[in-house]
């Protein structure tokens, strides 16, 4: 399977979430863009969270310090 990039995937995924706001979709249908959404979705959450990590290798590489955690 060849790999999208984020944007490619994004621009996708906003297809299939206007194509679930239309009422004249069949339930095949929109069963089948709801699946391919959320393998998009994953899909865009796997590339944030690994470029995230990159970005923070990166910083702490050059000894800067790391994003602040939201629990402090």
């Amino acid at each position: 399977m060849e790999t999208k990039s984020f944007e490619e995937n994004l621009r996708k995924l906003e297809e299939i979430v206007r194509s679930l706001e239309n009422k004249e979709i069949t339930l095949e249908d929109a069963v089948k863009n709801y699946t391919t959404g959320l393998e998009l979705s994953k899909s865009c959450y796997d590339i944030l969270n690994a470029n995230e990590k990159l970005v923070v290798e990166k910083m702490t590489e050059s000894g800067l310090v790391a994003f602040a955690s939201d629990k402090e």
